[in-house]
Formats: structure tokens, C-alpha cells, sequence
């Protein structure tokens, strides 16, 4: 939830929720923080993450944007301010050739992974490091174009402009499935004005219709943008980078190539022995992971599986030394400003991750 307007709401249930969520987080930390410059589910901008550390104390907080560094200059000047534990890094999708026929941590896409670095001092890169912070921008916007391209197809009296959604939704034009969902939304209700009308509209195209705006939008990226939905086309290797090639970016630029890991449920991450020694081979020296996908689940069976996975992972991690940042994401609306953990589920590795945290405030080569 949104702490700062649940707090001041009117309605006292979303008060001592935020409340309790509030006391959770002090003295606490989130290393995986993405800001408004890739998508930030409740409009947050750098500086805003760093406020938040600082009113809470966080002993740690990293911030995280998709295929862009755009924000790195004013969050670590924000950290710098209130003298916080800090760490900027930059996220994407590569290609591991290794690994093609395996789906890893991007869902139905084998060989596709996500990948980061942490550690970036600045949003500008070394001369030579230019040409692929360059690609990856290109590339990135030019996949959701195509995105937006196929869903208007189907949307047709909402269609939307990419340019005009860049203005709109952005700081600097990085456009993500979640604005294309939080325009669609937008354009709805100015085209039609009538609630019923609306629903209708929605209905007809995504076999239902959701009041609440956060599920609606989360309707319309599952119905047209996934697999399965008319903006989805199968990812090729030639649209992404390699790992090498990841790598090697965040090393010239001074950071530290870092692994995402999912949840160790798909045949990629099943052995994490040979995930890590292959990612180690390749020059990643960190992970990151977000702890509430690996527990929150209403099925007692999933997630039996999933703290399992989660235990064996974190071991296999410990044996390499390898610093583990956790965090929430705060990529969508609904994730929890920080991890709680004093739950039962999360408060064996609480001190792992401490841990990574603060390795991760070294990773900074100013």
C-alpha cells in the first residue's frame, strides 16, 4: 500500500494496516527499489525512496530501474544527504546461451533471464560503455512500442500514442508494460465517462471488468500483454543482450554483476549449485531476490515447495559468499514498502541478508 495516504486516510482499517506495516519497517531495509524512472507502483521518485530509508531507519536500501540509469545522480545525492547505507543499480533481461532450453526466472521465456548490477556512482557511463546503455534504452522502448502497436489493435477506441505516453507517464520517455496499463486505464475513462459504459467496454475485451484501478490494470497486462494476449510475441535471443555482454557493461562502469533469482521452481534455477557456478564463471558476484514471492502463496503445498527452494538457495549462496540483497521491488501496487521479518517464513535469513546489505553500500566506487 501507499503508507503515506493510508495513513491519512479517512477510513481507519487501511490506517492501522499502514500503521502495522509502518512498525515493521523500522530499522529494517530494502535493497530492490524501482523508481519512477522505470515504474514505481505508487509514484515514487529517487528522492522519495531515500526519504522513506531515512524515516525509517532502513540499515539499508538499493535502488533499481529498468534498462535506464537515469536516476542514479539524484538518489545517491538523496542518500548521501541523510547519510544513508546506499546502493544504486540498474536492471534488465539477457539471453544466456547456456541455459536456452530452460526457463529461468522470466516465465515461459527459456534462456531469458533477469540480470542487474549494483554499484553504479554515476547516471553517466565511461565513453566506451556508451554504445550499449544506448542499445539497451533503444531496445527496451522499442519492444513496448511494438507492444503498444499490437495492443491498439485490439483496443481499438482506446488506442494510444507512444510519444504522447512517454510525455505523460515518464520523467525521461522510459516507457514499461505498466504505463501502456495505467494509459489504457486512463484513456478508458475519458472515452467513456459512464461507469457502465465502461465496464461494458472493459468486459467485452478482457472477458471482465475490474473496478479497482490497480486489479484492472493488472487484468489488462495479463489479457493483452502476456502470453497468450495479442502485445505478447516470443522473445528472440537477438533482442536482448547476452549475460557476457551485461557483464561486461556493469564491470566498465565500476559495479557488480549481480544475479536475479525468482524462486527455484523452473528448470533453470532447480540446481542452484550449477546456476551459481555458471553465473560466478561469467563474473557475477552478487544476488538479489524478493522474499515475499518466496512464501506468499494460500496453497500450504506451494509454499512448502517454495521455502524449501528458498532455504537450499540461501545455503548454496552462504557456501560461495555471496552477498544476497533482498527487497520488495515496489514495481506494482500492493508490494509492501520492506520485508517483515519477524514472520516466521523470513526470520532465519533476516542476518544473510543484513548481511547484504551492508556489502552492497561497498560495491560504490566513487
Amino acid at each position: 500500500m501507499d503508507i503515506l495516504r493510508a495513513l491519512n486516510g479517512f477510513d481507519p482499517k487501511p490506517r492501522q494496516a499502514a500503521l502495522a506495516e509502518c512498525a515493521s519497517c523500522f530499522d529494517s531495509f530494502n535493497m530492490h527499489c524501482h523508481s519512477f524512472y522505470s515504474y514505481n507502483g505508487y509514484g515514487y521518485s529517487p528522492e522519495m525512496i531515500a526519504a522513506l530509508a531515512a524515516m525509517f531507519r532502513w540499515k539499508g536500501v538499493g535502488l533499481v530501474d529498468f534498462d535506464v540509469l537515469d536516476a542514479v545522480d539524484e538518489f545517491l545525492a538523496a542518500a548521501k544527504r541523510f547519510d544513508l547505507n546506499a546502493v544504486a543499480g540498474m536492471e534488465t533481461r539477457v539471453f544466456v546461451p547456456e541455459q536456452a532450453a530452460d526457463v529461468i526466472s522470466s516465465p515461459g521465456e527459456p534462456g531469458i533471464t533477469y540480470h542487474l548490477g549494483y554499484g553504479f556512482a554515476s547516471s553517466q557511463v565511461p565513453e566506451r560503455a556508451k554504445p550499449f546503455a544506448a542499445e539497451l534504452r533503444r531496445k527496451a522502448n522499442e519492444r513496448t512500442a511494438g507492444i503498444l502497436e499490437r495492443v491498439n489493435a485490439v483496443l481499438g477506441e482506446i488506442a494510444l500514442d507512444f510519444p504522447e505516453v512517454a510525455r505523460a507517464f515518464t520523467p525521461r520517455g522510459n516507457v514499461t508494460e505498466r504505463h501502456l496499463c495505467a494509459a489504457y486505464r486512463a484513456r478508458a475513462e475519458e472515452r467513456f465517462p459512464d461507469p457502465g459504459e465502461r465496464a461494458a467496454y472493459w468486459t467485452g475485451k478482457l472477458g471482465k471488468f475490474e473496478s479497482d484501478p490497480v486489479k484492472l490494470e493488472a487484468l489488462i497486462r495479463s489479457k493483452t500483454m502476456k502470453k497468450g494476449g495479442a502485445g505478447y510475441v516470443d522473445p528472440k535471443p537477438e533482442n536482448f543482450p547476452t549475460l557476457r555482454e551485461m557483464n561486461d557493461f556493469v564491470t566498465a562502469c565500476g559495479a557488480v554483476p549481480t544475479l536475479a533469482w525468482l524462486n527455484g521452481l523452473s528448470s533453470g534455477e532447480s540446481d542452484p549449485d550449477r546456476l551459481l557456478d555458471l553465473h560466478l564463471s561469467y563474473g557475477t558476484r552478487a544476488v538479489t531476490i524478493i522474499p515475499d514471492r518466496n512464501w506468499r502463496t494460500g496453497d500450504p503445498e506451494q509454499k512448502a515447495k517454495l521455502l524449501t527452494a528458498l532455504d537450499r538457495f540461501l545455503k548454496a549462496c552462504a557456501k560461495r559468499d555471496l552477498p544476497v540483497l533482498a527487497g520488495t521491488e515496489l514495481n506494482a501496487p500492493g508490494q509492501l514498502l520492506c520485508d517483515d521479518y519477524t514472520i516466521p517464513e523470513l526470520r532465519p535469513y533476516r542476518e544473510q541478508f543484513l548481511a547484504g546489505a551492508a556489502a552492497a553500500a561497498k560495491f560504490t566506487r566513487r
